[in-house]
């Protein structure tokens, strides 16, 4: 453990300026409140704090940081208070502390609720002084580097799951690759041990028979960058064990056929010479094909900016190659953690990566913990891909986006207005996949809303946010919208009309908060017609026929949206034109089913409502079934005579065939019933059409 003065003596090597009082308040005030508390190990617990303050001397960080690591386990695990922090260390390194502390708290709880907020607070900290994360972080890795001194097995696995889910991708996300690299390591050595022996004891005997090779391939890289003028620190090392292991995994091979276990690193002066000795390196070696990134003109989301190569060395052996700056190597070791290195100039402890300015936008949409978690894991763990605007405007997104991603990456406005897209220069639909370097043009409409299935294939915490947001608002407006005409319908039942204010009565008996809170429950189902009926006007429900009667008035779903205030049946498929009718089941929307449904001799009468489409509804799926002749051209034939109908072909099943016919389900895009029934004359009377039949 780091005495005192030799932690003191850490700061001050690289800050002269360091508040050398401060950090001796922050030690004896450690050392004092933690007392006689032990760790597993045995040592004295203070022992841990100050471990964590000297991994942070390393990176070269400014005194209040240093106080806050020393510091970080004191309100958590000591008498200590916020308050008595503040008045002796100060507002910033309180803030900190505490910061820290609400990340502890996540641990061994990362899907409950209280996990969540806690998560929420800590993303709020971050955002604040980034600092909190890389204290948090050290911690993090001192914890795993005495991990074996923990008993308790399922306690070091759990200890290790969560630094590989949560602390590695954080590391990595703020560029510090060696502090994600030893946490990936020391993690994979508990969670799969087996697999951890194996790799080492292979890499061991690899490193045995090829003897020096790492230190005889860096030197020739070094001799032949020297010939071609550029000098150049080499070096070279082997890919760490869950890195191999994750290689293995995902290529489904085994060690002995990886060959690219080893990189090397080529360090020169200046960015126009990283280019030149990218050339250099190729015109001696070929280059293995789609092996090669630029991360110097496209840097990763985090600041990692570095040229990649993977060449053919001595024929048959694969060696990856990085090339950069020593200012960028700074970086890629040490990520945000190298502004505060204080030989490069000290920079704001506010500074940001724009994936926490993600974060802290879903923060403000995010309706339930869960989403939260959900979309903060999303924005952590994703593999990164680079697409341009029209403009050349760089934009970064995870595998797998869309331009509905894309779109809201560049404005949340742009994204709530996507009606199209076009992918180099071609119209695309808005679920397909971008790929790397793709450029997206977002076609807009201002008519335009987030649509419920957009959440089918947004893939980013943002765009998700943005569009539940906007469909949790619709959903409310047209809850309201759909509850008040069920309670005009209910009304209309009462033996006489209700006074003025029968409503504010009911309000009162039913105990809810106002006349919108009414209207959300009457839609919800969450109180029945009959409670109504008899918080309007006492007594008037008793002996009264709840079902719908029959004179009542159907209610318009025009201008509701299907999937939030109603949806349809899956197994009757209304379309306009159908006569409809819906249930109410409570807390679901209402489910609009065709009055010949099957499924609604399972459901209550006095659960139906009324419904009509209103005027001049156009649009929905029908699904049919169509026996054909099984000759050539048979399905080509039904097929155009759809499309001369004017009807769109969005399913096809084939159900059963035999020598002489064969049967399909077709789901189908129609205007209304009358148009289905306009194409089903049709189809029966084409020549390869034995039967057809809507479902």
């Amino acid at each position: 453990m780091l005495r005192q003065y030799e932690l003191v003596d850490r700061v001050l090597s690289y800050d002269p300026d360091a508040d050398e009082a401060l950090l001796n308040r922050a030690y004896v005030f450690s050392v004092n409140a933690h007392g006689t508390q032990k760790r597993a190990n045995g040592d004295p617990y203070f022992s841990h704090p100050i471990e964590v303050a000297g991994i942070l001397t390393d990176l070269h960080l400014d005194d209040e940081t240093i106080a806050t690591a020393i510091l970080h386990d004191t309100i958590e695990d000591t008498v200590a208070t916020p308050e008595e922090v503040q008045r002796l260390f100060g507002a910033n390194v309180a803030r900190m502390v505490d910061g820290v502390t609400k990340l502890s708290k996540i641990e061994a709880q990362t899907e409950s609720e209280r996990a969540a907020e806690n998560l929420r607070k800590f993303l709020l900290a971050m955002s604040d002084d980034i600092r909190v994360l890389l204290v948090k972080l050290a911690d993090r890795l001192h914890n795993m580097r005495t991990l074996h001194f923990i008993k308790k097995e399922d306690k070091r696995r759990r200890i290790a799951r969560e630094t590989m889910d949560i602390y590695a991708p954080l590391a990595e996300r703020i560029g510090m690759y060696e502090f994600m690299k030893e946490m990936q390591t020391l993690a994979f050595k508990v969670l799969e041990p087996e697999a951890y022996e194996s790799i080492t004891k292979r890499l061991e005997s690899l490193r045995v028979e090829g003897e020096d090779r790492i230190t005889t391939i860096a030197a020739g890289v070094n001799q032949l960058l020297a010939r071609g003028g550029i000098e150049a620190d080499v070096s070279g090392r082997e890919k760490h064990p869950f890195s191999i292991w994750k290689k293995m995994s995902e290529r489904h091979v085994s060690l002995e056929q990886l060959s690219d276990l080893m990189a090397f690193r080529a360090i020169v002066d200046t960015e126009e010479e990283c280019y030149r000795a990218l050339g250099v390196i190729h015109r001696r070696w070929p280059m293995v094909p789609g092996r090669f990134k630029d991360y110097i003109s496209t840097p990763k989301r985090n600041g990692y900016r570095s040229l990649h190569t993977t060449i053919m060395h001595a024929g048959d052996t694969r060696v990856e190659i990085q090339i950069r700056t020593r200012d960028m190597h700074a970086q890629a070791e040490f990520g945000v953690a190298s502004h505060w290195a204080y030989k490069q100039g000290a920079v704001r402890p506010d500074t940001q990566v724009s994936w926490i300015r993600d974060l802290i936008e879903i923060l403000e949409h995010a309706e339930s913990p869960e989403e939260l978690l959900e979309h903060t894991r999303m924005a952590m763990y994703q593999d990164r891909i680079f697409a341009f605007t029209p403009k050349g405007e760089l934009i970064q997104l995870p595998k797998g986006a869309t331009p509905i991603d894309f779109a809201y990456a560049v404005h949340t406005d742009l994204g709530d207005q996507a009606v199209g897209a076009k992918i180099n220069g071609k119209v695309v639909p808005l679920r397909t996949e971008i790929a790397q370097g793709d450029q997206v043009s977002i076609l807009r409409s201002k008519a335009q809303e987030p649509q419920p299935n957009w959440l089918n294939f947004a893939i980013t915490g943002k765009a998700r946010a943005a569009i539940r947001r906007h469909i949790r608002h619709r959903e409310r407006d047209e809850t309201l919208a759909l509850g008040r005409k069920l309670y005009d319908e209910i009304v209309q039942r009462l033996p006489t009309p209700p006074g003025e204010s029968a409503l504010g009565d009911a309000l009162k008996r039913l105990k809810c908060a106002d006349e919108g809170a009414l209207m959300e429950a009457i839609a919800k189902r969450q109180v029945t017609d009959a409670q109504v009926m008899d918080a309007v006007m006492p007594g008037s429900a008793e002996g009264a026929d709840h079902a719908m009667p029959p004179q009542s008035h159907a209610i318009d779903i025009k201008g509701l949206t299907p999937g939030v205030a109603f949806r349809f049946s899956d197994g009757c498929r209304p379309v306009p034109g159908d006569r409809i009718i819906g249930v109410r089941r409570a807390g679901q929307p209402i489910e609009v089913h065709r009055i010949d449904c099957a499924a609604l001799a399972d459901t209550e009468e006095e659960d139906w409502v009324d419904l009509t489409w209103g005027d001049k509804a156009e649009g929905g799926t029908a699904t049919i079934s169509i026996t054909l002749k099984n000759e050539p051209g048979a399905l080509g034939a039904v097929a155009t005579l759809i499309g001369q109908h004017k009807a769109n072909i969005l399913g096809l099943r084939m159900d059963s065939r035999d020598t002489t016919f064969h049967t399909n389900t077709l789901d189908l895009e129609v205007r209304n019933a009358a148009h289905l029934m306009r194409l089903l004359a049709g189809l029966r009377a084409a020549d390869a059409v034995s039967e057809a039949e809507r479902i």
